[in-house]
């Protein structure tokens, strides 16, 4: 769910952005039923996913939080990510976040049909809560996580994590920041292959 960070990673093709996007809802080999650029996208997003998961960095921030949320941790951290990629948006971007979760929205409309189903479904709630732009606030993330919680009948109590998200702020950025650096490099080489 840190879709923020996937669509970041895929530069300026478009397809590859919607690619990227849309991964989760796309399973086995349904990827091949989508365009070749499309499919690019998804591929990136389950090479980013493992190279997320297996990284020592990304563990750190995780074990922080698995007394408490077990196997959750790991969605919590992805959506922390994406809030320390928005809250610092103009280190990485020169497009206004704004703007750029707009362009991204219209994108999405425009190429509606190419969508999955699920996507279709959520896209609406998506954008009339803007949850791209609103990463950058820990209301926005609180939010999401209640959402997100809400989908799995509240086992988790995953929204409390913006406790541990204020405590331990600067920990979390930190790791944040030099694990997105090594992610971005890892991408740039994906992408050029």
């Amino acid at each position: 769910m840190n879709f923020l960070a996937h669509i970041y990673l895929s530069g300026d093709n478009s397809q590859l952005k919607i690619g990227n996007f849309i991964a989760d809802s796309v399973k086995g080999k349904q990827y091949l039923d989508f365009p070749p650029e499309i499919q690019k996208g998804i591929i990136l997003h389950r090479a980013i996913d493992t190279f997320t998961d297996t990284h020592p960095i990304v563990s750190k921030s995780v074990e922080r939080l698995f007394d408490r949320y077990g196997h959750y941790s790991r969605v919590i951290v992805d959506i922390l990510y994406d809030h320390f990629l928005a809250a610092n948006w103009k280190e990485y971007c020169e497009i206004p976040l704004k703007e750029y979760t707009e362009d991204f929205y219209k994108l999405l409309k425009d190429n509606f049909d190419v969508l999955p189903k699920p996507v279709q479904n959520f896209l609406p709630y998506m954008v009339a809560d803007n949850w791209l732009y609103n990463y950058r606030e820990i209301e926005g993330i609180e939010k999401i996580l209640f959402q997100m919680n809400r989908r799995i009948k509240y086992r988790a109590k995953m929204h409390l994590a913006v406790e541990e998200l204020r405590e331990f702020y600067k920990e979390f950025e930190n790791e944040f920041r030099m694990f997105f650096e090594e992610l971005r490099t890892y991408v740039k080489s994906e992408i050029n292959t």
